[in-house]
């Protein structure tokens, strides 16, 4: 698991949507967020500087994109 602040997250994401490289987005049942790729990596992360409503949007954005999100309760 990765711990970093959501503006490092962010910017570490964007590369990744150019390239329909993530399979799946989703909150982990922590709260973390989990980035699935389509070579089978799994990436973990703790974003520590925001809260899950803030989470959820990233997820919105990332299924208006075109990335295949889940949603937990």
């Amino acid at each position: 698991m990765k711990t970093c602040n959501l503006s490092d997250f962010m910017k570490s994401l964007s590369p990744w949507l150019d390239d329909d490289y993530i399979r799946k987005a989703c909150l982990d049942e922590n709260g973390h967020f989990v980035l699935l790729f389509t070579d089978g990596v799994k990436n973990v992360y703790h974003i520590e500087d925001c809260e899950k409503s803030q989470l959820e949007e990233i997820l919105e954005d990332l299924k208006k994109k075109g990335v295949p999100v889940e949603f937990s309760g």
